[in-house]
C-alpha cells in the first residue's frame, strides 16, 4: 500500500506542523513526517486521526501499489510551464473537496454557455447546511427550490433563513430562496478540451 498523506497535505496547503496541530490529540511535525515517509507504521488509529485532521475519509490516505493514477508533471504560472523535479499524484475532486462523513458531493453538468461556464463543463459541488451559508458568500452555489427546481449562481446574501443568489445568466434578477434544505458550493470545475 502507498501512503498518500504528503500529497493530500500539500494539496490542502498544510505544513507538517499544521497537520500535527490539527490532529486530536495534537502530535509533532516529526511524527507526521515519519508517518508520511513510512518510517513509522500507519495504523488504523493514525489513519483515523490524520483523516479527521485533513477533513477526508481515512481510506483515501492509502492506495494499492498496482493502481495507476494521474500524475502532476508540470506547473504553469505567469511564464512557460515548468517541469516538477518529481511528479506527484493528482488528487481527485472527491478526495480533496469532501469533508467529513456527512459531506455529500454533487455534480452539475453544463449543457449550454452560461456566464463563465461552457457546454461539457462538470461543476463539482460540496453540499453544506443552510446555517453554514456565510462560508459560501461570493461563491457559486446550487440551491434547491420548491417543486424540484434549482437555482445556480453567486451566493450574495444570507438573512435568517433566506439566501440570495445572483444567477450566472446575464440579465437575470437576484433569486431569494427561503429555508432551502441544503446549499451546494462549487469546489472544482472539470472542463474537457
Amino acid at each position: 500500500m502507498i501512503n498518500r498523506i504528503r500529497e493530500i497535505r500539500k494539496a490542502k496547503g498544510l505544513t507538517l506542523a499544521d497537520l500535527a496541530e490539527a490532529c486530536d490529540p495534537p502530535t509533532t511535525a516529526q511524527t507526521i513526517g515519519r508517518l508520511e515517509t513510512g518510517m513509522r507504521n500507519l495504523s488504523i488509529k493514525w489513519m483515523d486521526r490524520i483523516g479527521t485532521a485533513l477533513d477526508i475519509d481515512p481510506e483515501i490516505l492509502v492506495r494499492s501499489e498496482g493502481q495507476e493514477r494521474a500524475q502532476i508533471v508540470a506547473q504553469m504560472g505567469l511564464s512557460e510551464p515548468e517541469a516538477l523535479s518529481t511528479p506527484r499524484e493528482a488528487i481527485l475532486p472527491t478526495e480533496i473537496a469532501a469533508s467529513g462523513e456527512d459531506a455529500k458531493m454533487l455534480v452539475l453538468e453544463v449543457t449550454a454557455s452560461v456566464g463563465e461556464y461552457r457546454p461539457g463543463d462538470m461543476v463539482w459541488l460540496r453540499q453544506i447546511q443552510p446555517e453554514d451559508a456565510a462560508s459560501a458568500i461570493n461563491r457559486d452555489c446550487l440551491v434547491p427550490r420548491p417543486g424540484g427546481r434549482f437555482t445556480f449562481g453567486r451566493l450574495i446574501d444570507r438573512k435568517g433563513t433566506m439566501v440570495g443568489i445572483l444567477p450566472s445568466q446575464a440579465g437575470n434578477k437576484q433569486q431569494v430562496i427561503d429555508n432551502p434544505p441544503w446549499i451546494a458550493v462549487a469546489m472544482m470545475l472539470v472542463r474537457p478540451l
